[in-house]
């Protein structure tokens, strides 16, 4: 190309890009118009729509619309410096924080871009009995306060330390310098109430059983809290990307989670999981195990609603209608799940425990309360990082796995 023909080309290439751009805008508020139109978008004030379509797995859920017409969901990430607290290396669903394309080995900027460098400081409770009244501090409670922001994260107790993110996530990089292990993002939640940074281990696991080959991620996730409601946490996560599900469960000799109380001995307690986390990476490999017995393991319709019916007892029979007709509800589409997950890997425990998980993480009704209430996405997607719903994806590993054929 010559050089007298480079200026004609590059603005035939912009004009061309940028009437994509007005053409993909135009659009998106033609769907977005059409949506509520036809009553699936209900504004609710201040830019923001309630999702109105039961048949959507958003239904309820608050959306924003941003400046350039996209209808983006709410995010319940910390907002608190201007701009939402979220590094991650690749693009998040919500299309919001700082992305590193292929990650940063270094943990400084890891704190840095995902808004979690702050300090947090324990100050005493002062009160007044009256407007007018002397300041007084209350004996044996403490607030724990942002250093960045000067907000209060919550009211501890005399013997709550605190245990300060560089502190908390540092460590960490050991498994970064030495295992060939991706910072794959980290941020803040609840207005920096509570942090995590997740690593994602080299190794994929693929259970390829009957050719399937379904891949699951393995990835390590730390949580810390400064309001006192949790531990600090380090948790072993299998994840899988096709429908975005965890599992957490106990495997024997396996460690899968670790934690440690915001006391004094706290922070010297962290030196163990250098150790822990040895024996956790080895869950991948007996964790790899038991999927393939469940994906060898056929599974009829009737067997897994026996499954769902030990995992959610029917009501009794003088229960109310209610009772009686959620229970249908839960039952009808936990089958429907089944009989999805089986379409694309076969009628196994295997799907069965696919469609329990998927169920437990983005289906089961949720109640937000504090700052995620009528923030329905947002809590699933907290609950699914705290594991909240652990405790029925491991009874449901282990009644399945009751059904494999040794």
């Amino acid at each position: 190309m010559s050089d007298t023909a480079r200026p004609a080309d590059l603005n035939a290439a912009f004009a061309a890009e940028r009437s994509g751009q007005i053409e993909a805008a135009a659009a998106r508020q033609a769907d977005f118009d059409a949506r509520i139109a036809s009553g699936k978008l209900i504004a609710v004030g201040g830019g923001r729509f309630r999702v109105n379509d039961p048949d959507s797995w958003d239904h309820d859920e608050i959306l924003i619309q941003q400046q350039d017409g996209q209808i983006l969901p709410q995010h319940g990430l910390d907002t608190s410096r201007g701009q939402v607290a979220l590094y991650s290396s690749v693009p998040a669903w919500h299309a919001l924080g700082s992305v590193v394309p292929g990650g940063t080995s270094d943990v400084e900027d890891v704190l840095r871009l995902g808004g979690i460098d702050f300090d947090v400081a324990r100050r005493p409770v002062e009160f007044r009995n009256s407007l007018d009244g002397p300041t007084r501090v209350l004996s044996e409670q403490f607030v724990t306060v942002r250093g960045d922001t000067g907000a209060g994260l919550g009211v501890v107790g005399s013997k709550y330390e605190v245990l300060q993110n560089r502190d908390a996530f540092a460590f960490l990089q050991d498994l970064v310098d030495r295992d060939d292990v991706v910072w794959e993002s980290a941020g803040a939640v609840r207005g920096g109430r509570k942090v995590f940074v997740c690593l994602r281990l080299p190794d994929t696991v693929t259970i390829d059983a009957a050719g399937i080959a379904d891949p699951i991620v393995p990835f390590i996730v730390a949580l810390n809290s400064h309001d006192g409601s949790s531990l600090f946490h380090v948790v072993v996560t299998p994840w899988r990307p096709v429908c975005a599900n965890t599992e957490r469960f106990a495997l024997r000799d396996a460690v899968t989670r670790w934690g440690v109380r915001h006391t004094r001995s706290g922070r010297d307690r962290i030196a163990e999981a250098r150790r822990t986390l040895g024996l956790s990476v080895s869950y991948f490999d007996r964790f790899a195990v038991e999927q393939e017995a469940l994906a060898r393991t056929d599974l009829a319709l009737a067997e897994y609603r026996r499954v769902v019916d030990d995992l959610w007892p029917a009501p009794a029979d003088d229960a109310s209608t209610r009772a009686k007709n959620w229970h249908q509800r839960r039952t009808d589409e936990l089958v429907g799940l089944y009989a999805a997950n089986a379409a694309r890997l076969g009628a196994t425990a295997y799907a069965a425990e696919r469609a329990l998980t998927e169920y437990a993480d983005w289906r089961q009704v949720i109640r937000p309360t504090g700052s995620l209430r009528g923030n329905n996405l947002a809590a699933r997607a907290t609950a699914v990082l705290e594991g909240g719903n652990d405790a029925v994806k491991s009874r449901a590993h282990q009644r399945l796995l009751t059904l494999v054929r040794r």
